[in-house]
């Protein structure tokens, strides 16, 4: 596997945990496995720490 598709999956991962999130949680659309539609608030932190996590092979 390669990094891009290492980070690819951490942040789809983290996409979909966030609109799992309750009231406030963004609408996630994946389409073709290369866009995403998203309709609200993403928190960039953790989707950084994801990408971070990611390149140096977190969890």
């Amino acid at each position: 596997m390669n990094i891009q598709n290492t980070i690819r999956e951490a942040i789809v991962a983290e996409l979909r945990r966030q609109a799992e999130a309750g009231e406030d949680a963004p609408m996630i659309e994946i389409r073709d496995d290369e866009f995403v539609v998203i309709n609200g608030r993403i928190d960039l932190d953790a989707l950084i720490m994801v990408v971070e996590g990611a390149l140096v092979g977190g969890p």
